[in-house]
């Protein structure tokens, strides 16, 4: 049970500090605002943040992970939507929404498969990490690894964050940032 909790744990920290330093990041370059500014924005975000994950009904109480062999759906789906994108005059919004539609249909070649129905959420998950930007150095391999981080997020977070809205983004958002983080101390 204890290893259960520092898993949730460290989970909830990583998000909550790379969305925090996204957040600092994104208003000190757009906006002339000074440091102190925003580093007190940014106390009283993570404090919200923390009483929200603390107060509110947001993980389910049990510890369950998901299975390795629905996560492995989350690089697919990034893959899949970056190959649509670029060797196509499609945008990556669009080559997103057409794999994740094609992902939806996948329940449907037999619908009394429970793994079956797990496929689409992996697969959109993936077209997140997909849809990363040109200036992210991104490629078939960038794409992959930042698949294959966001697959283990996607399975320590199976119950974390239940009911609420951009779950399946922010682990892409995660991954890719983990990896360019990865990317620039090596």
């Amino acid at each position: 049970m204890r290893k259960h909790k520092t898993i949730r744990f460290f989970i909830l920290i990583l998000v909550l500090v790379i969305q925090v330093c996204f957040l600092v990041l994104t208003i000190l370059e757009n906006y002339e605002a000074n440091v102190w500014s925003v580093s007190i924005l940014a106390s009283i975000v993570t404090f919200l943040i923390i009483l929200a994950t603390r107060f509110l009904d947001l993980h389910h109480e049990e510890y369950d992970y998901e299975k390795l062999s629905v996560a492995l759906w989350v690089p697919v789906g990034g893959l899949l939507c970056y190959q649509l994108h670029t060797t196509t005059d499609l945008s990556n919004v669009v080559s997103s929404a057409l794999v994740g539609l094609g992902a939806s249909f996948l329940p449907n070649i037999k619908s009394s498969s429970e793994y079956l129905k797990k496929i689409p959420a992996a697969i959109y998950c993936g077209t997140f990490i997909g849809m990363t930007s040109m200036a992210v150095q991104a490629s078939i391999l960038v794409i992959l690894v930042a698949g294959l981080v966001s697959g283990l997020l996607y399975i320590l977070s199976k119950n974390i964050f239940v009911g609420v809205g951009g779950k399946l983004g922010t682990i892409a958002f995660v991954g890719v940032v983990v990896l360019v983080i990865i990317n620039r101390f090596l």
